[in-house]
């Protein structure tokens, strides 16, 4: 595959007031003297756009780039970042077009072995695109301490931990952050989820398997995790729990995909398998397939953990146990992306591996950080008790079911047969949370329709939960996301007879307008008034 070296002709994409926030927290960094800096932002965070205009700034001031991936398919999804851009890439990649006089190179560690040009390519920034990978590659480390090792060094990563001893704070040396998962789904950025694991009795049996590297030996996972009774027993939580919806399983070799995708097929459900063998092209028609619901499951083996961007898929298989940290947030992650076009809700992880007691779950991470090998990780909680009645699996402070409303006198220990749903505390304030946001809105249309005044609607919510509502829960709780022009003029009508029965002045009339509405929404109605 070749590339044109003219960028089309895009609109840069919008950043987000965190993604600006993160890029002008790096600069001062920077400034503050700081040549190696990691870059942290999880899925959903927006990690194409903050590289690509971190890239552009350097363009902008006349300094050059060199990025790097670890992946051949991330080749392509980076140069259309640059494309977005409209920056003037090189590659160092067999089959692209390689341009010397471009201002940034965008470099595949593995041409990168068997080129040698790029060593005198003087690059002011080295930008490492998954950098708990690049940065540990043995062309990362020699870019990093010897051929540039005046050069700006950034380090990309959704999670800064890695298996093993070493770790991104021994190669860099500050960070700048994103907001963690938690805040990204208060924000609207990512979905809500829902996460149900097996109980002790039904999960893999891992007495067997070795740690090979830090992490479960693949060969000794396969024994264990690639059997008929397991692949049975997950499709049949699938169609108890999420019939229907588009799914990716990640498994533990490209045999085990494979007949996880045939078992799925046997039963009328479309499925397919992607490998690292799958052509780029093909690869891509698959995804356009999951995406349209023509393909309903599709199955993977280290595939789609690392650049697959579908934001409609709802559903995660965890079929692979896995004692990383970094891969296991990487696989949640493909779940979290929100996806307005399609209704999509939450995003839904059915753990057969255990991985989410063993590693946790994204909603709990309170603040990131930079783990090194003196300091490399950090300490989870886990859920520890299942309800007796309707068997979903809560924290241990948890006295009283969210689902069904169970309450604990005592600890009681339930075996059971089926997947059971996980909650972590982020999630349950997130449940309580949309609880009363949904019952606000509620509320909010049900004055309305009765013509009372909408404080009305907050006194009710005081009653109920002994607190008033946020203020941006208002916005479209009547008319939507789309309302009409004829919704504004009833709206704008409904506030001015209220302000006549309750001596409210034009300027309440127009406040409470603008809570439903926004600020900017009240002049085109008003001044025609």
């Amino acid at each position: 595959m070749s590339s044109d070296r003219t960028p089309a002709k895009l609109q840069p994409p919008m950043l987000r007031s965190y993604q600006t926030k993160l890029i002008k927290d790096l600069y001062i960094q920077l400034g503050q003297g700081y040549r190696r800096v990691a870059i942290i932002a999880g899925t959903g965070a927006g990690k194409t756009v903050i590289g690509g205009k971190i890239c552009a700034d350097t363009v902008a001031r006349g300094l050059r780039l060199m990025f790097l991936v670890h992946l051949d398919v991330l080749v392509g999804q980076t140069y259309e970042k640059m494309q977005a851009f409209g920056l003037r890439c090189g590659f160092i990649k067999a089959g692209w077009q390689e341009d010397p006089d471009a201002p940034i190179q965008i470099a595949s560690i593995q041409t990168m072995e068997k080129r040698s040009w790029w060593r005198n390519w003087k690059a002011n920034v080295v930008f490492f695109d998954e950098g708990h990978t690049t940065v540990f590659s043995q062309i990362g480390q020699e870019i990093i301490y010897r051929t540039h090792p005046k050069a700006v060094h950034l380090a990309m990563t959704a999670t800064p931990y890695r298996l093993g001893r070493e770790q991104l704070g021994d190669h860099m040396q500050t960070f700048v952050a994103s907001p963690v998962p938690a805040e990204l789904q208060r924000m609207g950025f990512l979905a809500p989820m829902q996460y149900y694991g097996v109980p002790v009795d039904s999960q893999i049996d891992l007495q067997g398997v070795r740690t090979v590297a830090g992490d479960y030996d693949e060969r000794d996972l396969k024994n264990a995790c690639d059997r008929p009774e397991l692949i049975q027993r997950i499709i049949e939580e699938w169609q108890r729990l999420t019939p229907g919806k588009r799914t990716i399983a990640f498994c533990v070799d490209v045999e085990h995909a494979r007949h996880v995708a045939d078992a799925f097929r046997a039963v009328g459900v479309p499925a397919a398998v992607v490998d690292g063998s799958t052509p780029i092209k093909e690869r891509h028609q698959l995804y356009r397939a999951l995406g349209t619901g023509e393909l309903l499951v599709l199955t993977s083996c280290n595939v789609i953990s690392i650049g697959f961007d579908e934001p409609s898929v709802e559903v995660g298989l965890l079929l692979r146990p896995t004692q990383s940290r970094a891969l296991h947030y990487q696989q949640v992650g493909r779940v979290l992306r929100i996806s307005p076009a399609t209704g999509k809700q939450y995003g839904i992880i059915l753990d057969q591996a255990n991985n989410l007691k063993r590693l946790g779950f994204p909603e709990d991470i309170q603040e990131y950080r930079l783990p090194t090998s003196r300091e490399p990780g950090t300490v989870e909680t886990h859920p520890t008790k299942q309800c007796p009645t309707c068997n979903r699996l809560v924290w241990g402070f948890v006295m009283t079911c969210p689902s069904c409303s169970y309450h604990w006198p005592t600890e009681v220990q339930i075996n059971t047969e089926s997947m059971v749903e996980v909650y972590s505390e982020e999630l349950l304030r997130q449940i309580e949370r949309r609880k009363m946001y949904e019952f606000f809105r509620t509320q909010r249309q049900k004055t309305f329709r009765e013509g009372s005044a909408p404080n009305w609607t907050k006194r009710v919510f005081y009653e109920e939960f002994g607190c008033f509502p946020e203020p941006d829960w208002s916005v479209g709780a009547i008319f939507g996301d789309m309302p009409t022009l004829d919704d504004k003029y009833a709206y704008r009508d409904y506030l001015i007879q209220t302000a006549q029965r309750h001596g409210k002045s034009l300027t309440w009339v127009i406040e409470e307008f603008q809570q439903e509405f926004g600020q900017e929404s009240w002049q085109e109605i008003f001044l025609q008034a």
